[in-house]
């Protein structure tokens, strides 16, 4: 089937947990000479639902992780997905953008899942660059443990560069934030939106080109903040993987999911 032939798919951010208190320090390298920036932090899930078909992107973390990095859990990732009628049990694709511990702490959630990934990333999460405490902080060991177990198991699918899951669904290589970093480029009927997970954890880093201090390479993540936009339609069509403004630019699909869930496509709404 060919792209321009495909149904669009349905887009929703699950907002599942945050992090209040933070100064703009913590999310611009050299602290961004503004004061309008945003400091707090929101983590999401992404679904791309597409009739039967279904592609979790990314899986969160439990609560055990919000208590050890001070952080709110809002809503458990399964219960999250529930919202939108999706069973974690059942999910047979799980996109995995990188491994650190807020996109990859609840694997065995999804016991019938394959998880997608970009070959650098395990490489990383697992070779000489974890020597430094610095570049190790933002995984669990724990986590990487489990991704290796289901690795062992066959339930991993390897990916190099650009891959097309399915005619309108495509991962695309990023690195920056992580040596393996992925985005996902999803049509929908506004048009092509990119889940820009950590390539962009703010609007203010790639609307600025600041980059955010978690890097692995800044050359690269800049380099990232570029190719993001190419993927996308406009601007209006980058979702970055933080951003609290995410939940306020987008509708909410029913008023009982308002602060919840947002539907990615569609435009936004409101918000700055």
């Amino acid at each position: 089937m060919d792209v321009q032939d495909s149904a669009p798919f349905e887009l929703y951010a699950i907002r599942y947990a945050r992090h209040s208190g933070r100064t703009a320090a913590a999310n611009y390298i050299g602290g961004g000479d503004f004061h309008d920036a945003e400091s707090d932090l929101e983590y999401f899930v992404w679904v791309a639902r597409r009739q039967s078909e279904v592609y979790v992107i990314d899986t969160g973390f439990e609560e055990s992780a919000a208590r050890e990095r001070g952080r709110e859990l809002l809503t458990p990732v399964p219960d999250g997905l529930a919202l939108l009628g999706v069973d974690a049990h059942a999910v047979r694709d799980v996109i995995i953008t990188h491994l650190h511990y807020d996109h990859a702490g609840t694997l065995e959630r999804f016991p019938e899942a394959r998880f997608h990934i970009q070959d650098a990333e395990p490489a990383y999460a697992t070779g000489r660059c974890m020597c430094h405490p610095a570049l190790r902080h933002p995984f669990n060991v724990e986590d990487i443990v489990s991704f290796i177990r289901k690795l062992y198991d066959g339930r991993v699918v390897f990916h190099q560069g650009m891959s097309e899951l399915a005619p309108g669904l495509s991962l695309h290589h990023i690195g920056g934030h992580t040596a393996g970093l992925q985005v996902v480029r999803v049509l929908t009927q506004r048009g092509w939106v990119v889940v820009a997970s950590d390539a962009a954890h703010l609007y203010g880093n790639i609307d600025r080109q600041i980059p955010f201090p978690a890097v692995y390479n800044v050359g690269d993540m800049l380099e990232g903040h570029r190719h993001v936009r190419m993927l996308a339609d406009s601007p209006d069509h980058v979702i970055p993987g933080h951003d609290p403004q995410v939940m306020l630019r987008y509708p909410s699909p029913s008023p009982e999911l308002q602060g919840k869930v947002v539907r990615l496509d569609v435009p936004p709404t409101g918000g700055a």
